[in-house]
């Protein structure tokens, strides 16, 4: 038992997607619902969609108090092709027990942490 399914509530489904596939390099899973997109990451799934009801996304920052990371390859280039889209990052490169960390916030506010070692 354990995680299986990470999904963002986003303000707009196609620019959050559009993010997460040409500035953060994700691959779209070959279905999706018609409210989210689903990517193609391993071991767990991750997507965005549009927020459920009784959601708001302006009553404060997203995912306050939640830690979301995600494996990268190659930590450092990723962040390059990041900085060079303007994207906000919040940490930069620094070394840790999960490799080469930093993190980055997504269009929607949300903290996103980056590391380079499984």
């Amino acid at each position: 038992m354990g995680p299986d399914f990470i999904a963002l509530q986003v303000r707009d489904l196609a620019a959050a997607a559009q993010f997460y596939t040409e500035v953060v390099g994700l691959t779209r899973a070959p279905h999706s619902p018609p409210d989210a997109v689903v990517f193609a990451t391993q071991p767990i799934s991750f997507a965005v969609r549009t927020p459920l009801p009784g959601v708001d996304l302006d009553a404060g920052q997203p995912g306050l108090g939640v830690a979301l990371w995600l494996y990268a390859p190659d930590a450092p280039t990723l962040l390059a092709q990041l900085k060079a889209q303007s994207v906000a990052i919040v940490r930069d490169l620094a070394p840790s027990p999960f490799g080469q960390t930093f993190t980055f916030r997504d269009p929607d506010g949300y903290l996103i942490t980056v590391h380079d070692q499984q």
